[in-house]
């Protein structure tokens, strides 16, 4: 390996270390509390090492933004890229939606519920990765009424309600609100909930 091709690894190697350092920061403190300074004081570098690769936190957490949509991207693709009937592959998409909040709720958090990324998005006046997981949705929904499979009047208000439902359960699970219920029940509960949703047709 050459001189370059090591410095450009470890440069690759760094810029790693400090997301996985700011998730982890992010989701035990809040993104709110953390700093750049007590990120490199995580990672054992001056805070100058971080602004090298970030200009501020808020990149930071854009960058984990985008990464996380990645991830979901590429959950939704392995589910759905066989399946021809459009409300199986509905249904596969949000299925493949939960799953990912359950498996990954530090990612969930930054794309979906935190607001610090969309004050990024508001600056550079794009969302280039949630558009583009929008459109993916909007796509299967339109293929399903183009086969009857269910009537729309409008395509984007019925992907949001389809998207909301999924939104909901994945949040509210995340977010402790079904404390009330004994955990074994509440396996049985997250599964029948989602079995639900993902039957519904969408008006």
């Amino acid at each position: 390996m050459g001189i370059s091709e090591r410095k450009e690894r470890e440069k690759e190697e760094m810029k790693k270390l400090i997301l996985d350092t700011s998730i982890k920061l992010f989701m035990r403190d809040s993104y709110e509390k953390v700093s750049i300074r007590q990120i490199a004081k995580e990672i054992e570098y001056s805070p100058a090492t971080i602004y090298l690769y970030f200009k501020n936190k808020d990149d930071i957490f854009y960058e984990l933004h985008k990464i996380g949509f990645e991830k979901l991207k590429e959950k939704m693709l392995q589910v759905t890229i066989s399946i021809e009937n459009p409300l199986e592959r509905l249904r596969e998409i949000g299925k493949a939606y939960i799953n990912f909040g359950f498996e990954n709720p530090e990612f969930y958090n930054l794309m979906f519920i935190t607001k610090a990324p969309m004050r990024k998005i508001k600056e550079c006046k794009k969302w280039n990765c949630g558009f583009d997981a929008f459109n993916s949705l909007l796509q299967v929904v339109q293929a399903c009424v183009d086969a009857k499979e269910f009537e729309s009047e409008n395509i984007e208000a019925t992907s949001i309600a389809f998207w909301s439902s999924c939104h909901g359960l994945v949040s509210l699970v995340l977010r402790d609100r079904f404390l009330m219920f004994p955990e074994d029940k509440l396996n049985k509960l997250i599964r029948d909930t989602t079995n639900f949703i993902l039957k519904m047709k969408p008006a």
